[in-house]
């Protein structure tokens, strides 16, 4: 009797030789008399950057200031109300000259409480509304479907997939306790034309989260939207809000993902090369490695055990279910055995070379068990993808580790030699 092993993606040698002196070792106690042997792909049809990774942008980093507002806009999507928060809790840092001499607050402690308004007028003739409560009420004003005095508005909102989840946007906005409080805080007409461009900036915000990945919406178009909106709100499009920006900008290049992709793309694609690469590379061509996987199963005599982790696997499933259905079931292959598998997924999805979606396996499959583990994020059952097929049995393992530590974990699992050893005896290898 041969085992033969099959490492998964991404591994190179150094990590096969690893994986494969503990499966080995493993194996060789449990069945002494047995050839254990490993069939190393990844240096020969692994995956690799031919061009040095010249089609990726980014591989060499650099610094671009596009990318601070590509990064203040994604923590504007995410939290649409963020800017007026910040306008909100901290106001603005300069008060105009306010009626009290010599105190900043006007007060005849010096002291300013937390809760009063240091910029407001306390000699403000009643039923004069202050700057920022005017600009609220332009927003509330604002007719959640644009009419024909709109009309660049509504082109935009419709070009751009926002239309839908504008009123809403509108709405929250205009009902939240952020923009009632900056409001509140707006009592000169600077204050109001920065609180006009944080709302504006929040409202398509907001519209471009209800979107998602339904708006089709340029950095232009959604600068444009906020524009038309600042002019209907009294502000001035053409001076962004710098007491909000100043705070955020800064949050937004350490708290969003955004700029360290860019910075950090070039090596992160490189990293992933081998992993996604080997995936993506057996896709588009993966005849070649199962050809060499068939040579190495019949290069000895006798019955041989398959185990493949992952991408190999997945190689050996289709290699295996390829044979059968053509009538020449691969000589000597008498139990395959997949670990932390995908290929019972890729059936259901439709993506399996060997398999059309929902069709049986052919007569000739030898006996297949599947090993998992539910924190496997790449891990999944075989027997319900087939119902009725005898040939197929799921057993769950746990490694007590989180995903990906638990997909390389299996091989250190004894209830997994185990049951090889429960399936070798069902098969009745000798």
């Amino acid at each position: 009797m041969r085992f033969l092993f099959v490492h998964g993606t991404g591994v190179r040698r150094d990590r096969h030789d690893t994986l494969f002196a503990l499966v080995r070792e493993r194996l060789a106690a449990r069945f002494p008399g047995a050839d254990v042997d490993s069939c190393y792909w990844g240096g020969r049809f692994g995956a690799t950057l031919g061009a040095g990774g010249r089609s990726v942008p980014g591989m060499r980093p650099r610094t671009d200031p596009v990318d601070a507002e590509t990064a203040e806009w994604a923590l504007l999507v995410a939290d649409p109300l963020c800017e007026l928060r910040v306008l909100a809790e901290a106001g603005w840092e300069e008060a105009p000259p306010g009626p009290g001499a010599g105190d900043r607050d006007g007060s005849a402690d010096g002291c300013l409480d937390a809760y009063d308004d240091p910029y407001g007028d306390a000699f403000a003739m009643p039923g004069v509304r202050s700057a920022g409560a005017r600009v609220l009420g332009l927003l509330a004003a604002l007719p959640p479907v644009p009419d024909g005095s709109d009309a660049e508005l509504a082109a935009l909102l419709h070009g751009t997939g926002l239309a839908a989840g504008f009123p809403a946007a509108l709405d929250s906005t205009a009902r939240s306790a952020e923009a009632d409080r900056a409001g509140e805080r707006a009592t000169g007409e600077p204050q109001a034309r920065e609180l006009a461009t944080a709302l504006a900036r929040a409202v398509t915000a907001a519209a471009l989260a209800d979107a998602g990945a339904d708006a089709d919406c340029t950095g232009a178009e959604r600068d444009r939207l906020v524009e038309l909106l600042v002019s209907r709100l009294g502000g001035d499009a053409r001076v962004p809000g710098a007491r909000a920006a100043a705070v955020l900008g800064r949050l937004a290049q350490r708290v969003t993902t955004q700029p360290l992709l860019n910075a950090w793309r070039g090596s992160l694609t490189a990293g992933a090369t081998p992993a996604l690469g080997d995936i993506l590379r057996y896709q588009a061509r993966g005849g070649d490695l199962r050809e060499f996987l068939q040579a190495r199963i019949t290069a000895e005599p006798g019955p041989t055990v398959l185990i493949g982790h992952s991408l190999g696997g997945i190689a050996l499933f289709d290699l295996l279910a390829l044979a059968a259905a053509r009538g020449e079931p691969v000589p000597g292959a008498a139990l395959l055995v997949t670990v932390g598998s995908q290929a019972p997924f890729l059936h259901e999805l439709g993506a399996l070379t060997a398999l059309a979606p929902g069709a049986k396996l052919p007569p000739g499959f030898p006996r297949w068990l599947n090993v998992y583990d539910r924190q496997d994020v790449l891990a999944y059952l075989a027997a319900p993808v087939f119902p009725g097929d005898e040939r197929i049995s799921d057993h769950e393992v746990s490694s007590r580790q989180p995903f990906p530590a638990c997909h390389s974990a299996y091989w250190k699992q004894a209830s997994l030699y185990r049951r090889i050893e429960e399936a070798v005896a069902e098969a009745e290898i000798g």
